[in-house]
C-alpha cells in the first residue's frame, strides 16, 4: 500500500517516490487545511460579541494555535494516523478495524457500524460544503480588489468548481502532480505575508502562551464559547487528510505537515493577527488586506487555485470513503476507474463525481456568501471527528491492547476538544447547520437501508433454496444430460443450490461436465493475504464449492482470480467457461416483516440502479448468461 515504505536505507528510487509522494500529498492532502486562512481569522472576529481589540485578537490566535497543535498535530498525526487498516485510512476503514478489534462482544459491532455510517454521512456533507466555501471565500477576494465586481463572484465560482469536477477523471496522481507545485507556492506565499505582518507588529508571537486562550474565554463568557464554532475552521481538512492515506502514505502525510504546512499556516495566522492589532478595520478581511495592493490581483488567483485544490482533498477522500463503503456492503455497487498503476488508492467514481457537483453547485447558489456556508460547514467536521476519536478509541483498547488509564487519559483530552467544537456549532443549525445534517442524514438513511436489504435478500434466497449435498447426491443417482466445459454459478451461500443452477437444469435440461458454486467474499481488510484469496471444497459429482476473498480496497476481478486457481488443483480454460448468474428484482411487500414499506421500496429503486454485478467482478459479457429471479422483501 502507500505507506508501505522500507525501514532500510532508502534507494534513490524510493527516495524519490517519496519526495513525490510528499509533493502530492502537500496539493491534494493539505490544500483543505491551506486555505483556512482565507475565512478562519475573518470569521472568528466578526462572531457577534467580540469585537478586533487586542484582548480577542491575540485570544483567538492563541485558540486557533493551539487547535493546530493539539487537533492535527497530535491526534490526527500521532494517534489518527496509527490506526490504518492496512495502510487504508478514512472512516469506513476505522470502521472494518475496529468491528474487527471486538469480534465476539455482543452489540458492539452494531453501535460500531451506526457510528461510522453516520460518520460517513456526515464526511458527504463535508464534501459538498468545503469546495463551495473555499472556491466562494477565495472569488470573494474581487470584492476587496474592487467592489463593483461583486456580482460576479457567484459566476466566477461556478466556472471553477466545474472546471475542478472536470479534472477528475485524470486521477488524483496526476493532478496531485500539477497542484503539488502550485500549493508550494501558495504556502510560500502565505508565510511570506505572514511574516510581512509579524516584522510590524512582533508582539502578537507572545499568542503561543495558552494564557491568552484563557483570557479570551474570562473576556467574552458565553460569547467565547460560541466562537469556538469559527476557531474549528482553523482545522478543516483533517478527516479529508486521514480518508487520503490510501492515496498518499502516512509518512508521506506527516512530513508535508510538520516540515512544510504546519509552519506556513501558523506563520500567516499570526501574520493576520499582527494586522488586525495595528489596524482594527483589517479585521474585515484580514487575509487580503494583508497582501500588498500590486500584488492583490495575482493573490486572488492564486488563491483561486488553491481552493480548487483544497476542494481535492474531500473529493478523492469521497471517492476512497465511498468504494470501501461499496465493498463493505454500505452502498449499492457503482463503477470504479483506476487511475494509477502504482498506488491502488488512487481512483476515480464517475456517479460519486457526478452527485458531489450538482450538490456543490446547489450549494453556492442557495448560500451565495462564504459567511453563510462557514456557519454550515462546523457540523459536518467536528461530528466526523468526535466519531472518529471515539472508533479510533475502541482500537486502541481492543486491537493494540491499551490499558483502561491510557484510553481514558487520551480519550479526555481529545473528546474535550472534539466535543466542546461540537457544541459550539449546534447554534448555527438554523443559521446553515441544517444542510449537512439534513444531506448526512439522506446518506445514513441510504447506507443503513442498504445494507439491511441485502440481509434481508440473503436471508430470503437461503430460505427458499434446496440443499446442495442432497442436490448433489440425486444427481449422481439419476444424472441429466452432462456436456462439455466449466459452468460457474454465482452464490451468495455455498449450502443451498443456486437458483441459475436450478433454471438451466429445469429449462434446458443439461448440466455442465464440471459446476462450480462460486461466493465472492470482501474482507475487513483492505487487501487479502495470499493464503486467504481463495478455498476450494470438492463436493463430489465434478461439483466444487470455490470461495474468492477480496479485500476492500481492491478491484474484484474475478477471471483474474480464477487464473490463480490452477496451482491449487481447479484450473479454468475461459474460452471453455461459462458464468451464470441469477439477477433478483426486488419486490417491496407490505406483509413481510423487515423495514418500513417505504424503506423496502426504496432499496428496490438502489438495486436496480446498482451496477450488475458481472460488470464489478469484471465478468465478460461473451461468456455470461443471465437468468432471472424474483424476491420478495
Amino acid at each position: 500500500m502507500g505507506n508501505a515504505l522500507t525501514h532500510a536505507e532508502p534507494s534513490a528510487e524510493t527516495r524519490q517516490r517519496l519526495f513525490r509522494l510528499t509533493l502530492g500529498a502537500v496539493g491534494v492532502v493539505y490544500g483543505d487545511i491551506g486555505t483556512s486562512p482565507l475565512y478562519t481569522m475573518q470569521t472568528v472576529l466578526a462572531e457577534p460579541g467580540i469585537r478586533p481589540e487586542a484582548v480577542n485578537v491575540l485570544g483567538g490566535l492563541s485558540l486557533m494555535f493551539w487547535a493546530l497543535i493539539i487537533v492535527v498535530t497530535v491526534k490526527y498525526m500521532l494517534f489518527i494516523l496509527r490506526a490504518d487498516n492496512k495502510g487504508e485510512g478514512g472512516i469506513m476503514a476505522l470502521m472494518a478495524l475496529a468491528q474487527r478489534s471486538v469480534r465476539g462482544i455482543p452489540r458492539l459491532p452494531l453501535l460500531i457500524a451506526v457510528l461510522a455510517i453516520f460518520g460517513a454521512a456526515l464526511m458527504y456533507g463535508d464534501g459538498v460544503i468545503t469546495p463551495s466555501l473555499s472556491v466562494l471565500s477565495a472569488v470573494e477576494g474581487l470584492e476587496v480588489a474592487a467592489p463593483a465586481l461583486k456580482e460576479w463572484v457567484v459566476p466566477i465560482t461556478l466556472l471553477v468548481i466545474l472546471g475542478l469536477f472536470w479534472l477528475q477523471r485524470h486521477g488524483t496522481d496526476k493532478i496531485g502532480a500539477v497542484f503539488g507545485p502550485i500549493c508550494v507556492v501558495w504556502f510560500l506565499s502565505i508565510a511570506s505575508l505572514g511574516v510581512y505582518g509579524i516584522v510590524r507588529h512582533p508582539q502578537v508571537l507572545v499568542a503561543v502562551n495558552p494564557v491568552y486562550a484563557v483570557r479570551f474565554f474570562l473576556h467574552n463568557h458565553a460569547v467565547a464559547f460560541f466562537a469556538l464554532g469559527a476557531v474549528v475552521l482553523t482545522v478543516t481538512g483533517t478527516e479529508a487528510l486521514y480518508a487520503d492515506m490510501g492515496h498518499f502514505g502516512k509518512r508521506a502525510i506527516r512530513r508535508a505537515w510538520l516540515g512544510f504546512v504546519l509552519p506556513a499556516l501558523l506563520l500567516n495566522y499570526f501574520g493576520q493577527g499582527a494586522l488586525v492589532l495595528g489596524d482594527p478595520r483589517a479585521a474585515a478581511n484580514p487575509f487580503y488586506l494583508l497582501v500588498p495592493q500590486p500584488l492583490l490581483y495575482p493573490m486572488i488567483a492564486l488563491a483561486t487555485m488553491a481552493t480548487v485544490i483544497a476542494s481535492q482533498a474531500v473529493i478523492s477522500g469521497a471517492f476512497s470513503m465511498t468504494r470501501e463503503a461499496i465493498q463493505l456492503g454500505y452502498l449499492p455497487r457503482m463503477p470504479v476507474v483506476h487511475t494509477s498503476h502504482e498506488m491502488a488508492g488512487q481512483i476515480f467514481m464517475p456517479w460519486v463525481n457526478r452527485v458531489l457537483l450538482l450538490l456543490i453547485l446547489g450549494a453556492v447558489i442557495g448560500f451565495r456568501h462564504s459567511a453563510n456556508l462557514a456557519a454550515a460547514y462546523g457540523i459536518a467536521v467536528t461530528g466526523t471527528m468526535v466519531i472518529t476519536t471515539l472508533l479510533a478509541l475502541i482500537v486502541a483498547r481492543y486491537h493494540w491492547k491499551w490499558n483502561l488509564f491510557q484510553v481514558f487519559a487520551v480519550g479526555a483530552l481529545f473528546l474535550t476538544v472534539d466535543i466542546a467544537f461540537f457544541s459550539a456549532n449546534l447554534i448555527k443549525v438554523e443559521h446553515g447547520g441544517w444542510f449537512p445534517l439534513a444531506l448526512g442524514l439522506i446518506i445514513f438513511v441510504i447506507m443503513s437501508t442498504w445494507r439491511r436489504g441485502r440481509e434481508l435478500v440473503v436471508r430470503e434466497i437461503k430460505q427458499s433454496g434446496l440443499s446442495l449435498v442432497p442436490f448433489i447426491e440425486n444427481i449422481t443417482e439419476h444424472p441429466p444430460l452432462r456436456v462439455p466445459g466449466t459452468a460457474v454459478f454465482l452464490t451468495g451461500n455455498q449450502q443451498a443450490v443456486p437458483h441459475a443452477l436450478l433454471h438451466n437444469l429445469k429449462h434446458n435440461k443439461v448440466l455442465h461436465e464440471r459446476n462450480v458454486m462460486l461466493t465472492v467474499d470482501i474482507l475487513e481488510t483492505p487487501v487479502a493475504e495470499a493464503d486467504e484469496r481463495m478455498r476450494i471444497t470438492p463436493l463430489g459429482g465434478e461439483f466444487y464449492g470455490l470461495e474468492l476473498r477480496f479485500g476492500f480496497a481492491e478491484n474484484p476481478n474475478i477471471p483474474h482470480a480464477l487464473s490463480r486457481c490452477a496451482g491449487a488443483g481447479l484450473g479454468f480454460d475461459m474460452m471453455d467457461t461459462t458464468f451464470f448468474l441469477s439477477r433478483e428484482t426486488i419486490v417491496a411487500d407490505k406483509r413481510r416483516p423487515g423495514m418500513a414499506f417505504w424503506r423496502d421500496k426504496l432499496f428496490a429503486f438502489l438495486s436496480r440502479n446498482a451496477l450488475p454485478a458481472t460488470a464489478f467482478f469484471q465478468i465478460p459479457g461473451n461468456r455470461l448468461i443471465e437468468l432471472g429471479t424474483q424476491v420478495e422483501i
